[in-house]
């Protein structure tokens, strides 16, 4: 028994090769249908991986930018802060209990910050901001600060006492680098606190409203001029993976219960919202690309059955099964569909690699972008991910399509097909 199974594998993996042979030989034929039908498959695969890679650039862009805009991936919060941002809804100092599970290796960094509203004033204007108290040392990969400094420095510490303003604001305030400002807001008694400080860095975004939102000053500085002792308006930190947080943001709520933890995409909802729109985006553009590239392929595959119809009845009539001659359809197909992928993905690799490391796109207008709360420079992002659900889908959906042409070059009567002029 064991011997004729041996035997019968042996003859199916001949037959097999066979037919693989044959199919391939039966593809190029006709040399410029299948050269049209190779590159209408590529151009598809291109454009799947490319515009994806393009999509999830600018995407994580915009999240990376925000993160980066005072949010970061994790804020706590006294429960009434985001409604009412004023003093008087700070918090205490971390507990240890806090402290302790921050030190999770998932967490990166983190940073306290006093964050209130205040009016800065020049000797020719004044404008409504929002002062912020930070840590630089704490702030490294969380804050946008340090590699926007455009004139003077940042900040040394949290005792610094100068102040760091966007450039936008400068303008409006008509004032330089080394000018001094007026500060002032209000202390937990709803007492005015104000006090004069020396500009000592001017730092310059692609956002306007982060230029002339956000004035900046040492965190100890900022608790002695609005009288906070030790209290702080948020916590911040950053994780590995900003895509996957509830773990972490269920041990901050355990070890803070009276306090308000919220991960970025409950902060900013409408980029929480973008991204997961962003998932359900690939798969529907995969499979509207794919349906386009699909009608050329059946019509291909169609047509080469058509002009083999005297040939595949003859076969039939020399003894070969209708399954057997259904296989060698779809072997076609399978060749067809793995050449188009392979350049596919090679032409999808050459396009994104010239723009790899920034690709500038304020043609398509600076403030239009700014509003979006995206850079004028985008960085594609390709995805493992991405590149094999690209691949999957047009393998197993062509075979799929494939099935049709297969079927009806299966089904022909040999005598019929004989016949047939």
């Amino acid at each position: 028994m064991s011997a004729s199974h041996a035997e019968e594998n042996r003859s199916l993996g001949t037959v097999t090769a066979m037919l693989t042979i044959i199919a391939w030989r039966n593809i190029w034929r006709n040399h410029r249908r299948t050269l049209i039908m190779l590159g209408a498959i590529a151009v598809g695969v291109w454009a799947m991986i490319w515009l994806t890679a393009v999509m999830r650039g600018m995407v994580d862009q915009m999240i990376v930018d925000s993160i980066k805009n005072l949010i970061g991936h994790v804020q706590i919060h006294a429960p009434a802060y985001r409604d009412d941002p004023s003093i008087v809804n700070s918090m205490p100092a971390p507990t240890s209990a806090l402290t302790e599970a921050l030190q999770d290796p998932a967490i990166t960094t983190w940073t306290t910050r006093v964050r209130v509203p205040a009016v800065i004033s020049s000797e020719r204007e004044s404008m409504g901001v929002t002062l912020v108290g930070i840590s630089p040392e704490r702030e490294q990969g969380l804050l946008f600060l340090p590699e926007t400094i455009s004139l003077g420095r940042y900040l040394e510490s949290a005792q610094d006492d100068g102040v760091i303003i966007g450039a936008k604001l400068a303008e409006r305030l008509e004032i330089q680098l080394g000018w001094r400002i007026v500060l002032m807001s209000q202390d937990p008694e709803n007492e005015i606190v104000d006090r004069g400080f020396r500009v000592v860095g001017i730092f310059d975004t692609e956002m306007e409203a982060i230029e002339t939102g956000y004035v900046f000053t040492g965190l100890e500085t900022a608790q002695r001029l609005l009288n906070m002792q030790t209290q702080v308006s948020e916590l911040a930190l950053i994780t590995q993976d900003y895509r996957h947080l509830q773990a972490i943001v269920d041990r901050l709520r355990t070890a803070a219960p009276g306090l308000e933890v919220l991960p970025w995409q409950e902060l900013d909802k409408y980029l929480g919202t973008m991204l997961a729109v962003m998932d359900g985006f690939v798969l529907i553009w995969y499979l509207v690309v794919f349906i386009a590239m699909s009608f050329g392929l059946v019509n291909t595959l169609l047509m080469a059955v058509f002009e083999r119809t005297r040939e595949i009845g003859l076969i039939q009539a020399l003894g070969m099964k209708p399954s057997l001659i259904l296989l060698q359809v779809l072997i076609e197909s399978f060749f067809l569909l793995i050449l188009g992928l392979v350049l596919g993905n090679l032409l999808s690799w050459l396009s994104i690699i010239p723009i790899q490391d920034g690709w500038d796109i304020s043609a398509l207008g600076v403030e239009g972008l700014e509003y979006a709360g995206m850079s004028a420079i985008l960085y594609p992002v390709v995805l493992a991910n991405d590149v094999i659900l690209s691949n999957v889908v047009v393998i197993v959906l062509g075979l799929i399509a494939s099935l049709y042409p297969a079927w009806r070059a299966a089904r022909h009567v040999p005598v019929e097909a004989i016949t047939r002029i």
